[in-house]
């Protein structure tokens, strides 16, 4: 008989992408329920506050949380952690619980599992704790082709090879200079220069008009397709990842590295300067030394590199949790 799985979606949207790589790559193999969380004012107090109860639910609006007993809760932030603990004691401590990246000290030794990624290592150290490289998502080889599939007619026109950019920008309170967006375009400009072909760009929210608009500068004289921040048209994402043989993408974001690095393509990533977090510096070098990717300026030393392999983090997931009884 299948085990029965909650995933409690919250509104962190980052949170909720990853655990619905986790719950693709359970498919067939559990029966898995989305629990949607919503969240009263409440919440924002801390969990040894909140503790195994459901202060910080809003019942009315959420999913019902009452209808049975699953096998596995899958928590996915610090604030579902206290609701996946009270589903916890309701069972009679027969639910187990999986953490998606560290949530505190606070009822760490009511979890079975916890998924940190291995940038975060630092954090913690326990034996319930499973280390990643990068963050769960959802790119599949049958997502990819079913992509290609539905946008190569797209840039069927575009002189090849495509190469596509992604860019992120601000961090907090590390803005995305502009010095950085024009070393970001030389050097994207100097590999086409080298490859030729064309770039698909993607930016995003963080990037900022002005940094967008110096590095579309610096690649004027090449052939491009883009999606900025705020086009109202379909976004050509998936597409983009599916179509190109080369992906370019800035350092700021885990989950759109370890998406790129998915893909199993050569994968090159901006690092900028005085701009990358200790934590950023720390999880590219985790995708370096796993050779899922190489730093940007790189490339002119090693052209050819390939990966060792695509980064699926997802799955990894995926096998411990059907590895508890």
């Amino acid at each position: 008989m299948k085990k029965t799985l909650w995933a409690l979606l919250d509104d962190r949207m980052g949170s909720v992408g990853q655990a619905k790589g986790i719950l693709q790559a359970l498919e067939g193999k559990m029966n898995l329920v989305e629990k949607n969380i919503v969240y009263n004012k409440w919440a924002k107090l801390p969990n040894f506050l909140r503790g195994t109860s459901l202060l910080g639910v809003d019942k009315n609006k959420s999913s019902a949380l009452d209808d049975g007993v699953p096998d596995i809760v899958l928590s996915i932030s610090r604030r579902t952690l206290p609701i996946a603990r009270n589903i916890r004691k309701k069972s009679n401590k027969k639910t187990k619980i999986v953490q998606l990246m560290y949530p505190g000290k606070t009822g760490l030794k009511d979890i079975e599992l916890v998924i940190v990624s291995e940038h975060d290592r630092n954090k913690c150290s326990n034996g319930n704790f499973f280390y990643i490289t990068g963050c769960p998502h959802r790119m599949t080889e049958k997502r990819l082709a079913e992509a290609k599939q539905k946008w190569e007619s797209e840039f069927a026109k575009l002189p090849k090879p495509l190469t596509t950019l992604i860019i992120g920008g601000a961090i907090k309170s590390k803005s995305f200079s502009l010095e950085n967006a024009k070393s970001l375009g030389e050097n994207v400009a100097q590999i086409i220069k080298n490859t030729g072909g064309s770039i698909l760009i993607t930016s995003s929210r963080r990037t900022g008009k002005e940094a967008e608009q110096v590095i579309l500068k610096e690649l004027d004289d090449f052939p491009v397709y883009t999606y900025l921040w705020g086009e109202q048209k379909e976004n050509p994402f998936l597409g983009f990842l599916a179509c190109a043989g080369r992906i370019i993408v800035t350092g700021d974001s885990v989950s759109m590295c370890s998406e790129a690095c998915g893909t199993g393509k050569q994968v090159l990533i901006f690092e900028g300067k005085d701009w990358l977090t200790p934590k950023h510096l720390r999880f590219v070098k985790s995708l370096y030394d796993g050779k899922y990717a190489i730093p940007l300026e790189d490339f002119f030393n090693n052209p050819t590199f390939v990966p060792k392999k695509k980064l699926l983090p997802a799955q990894s997931v995926a096998e411990q949790i059907l590895k508890i009884r």
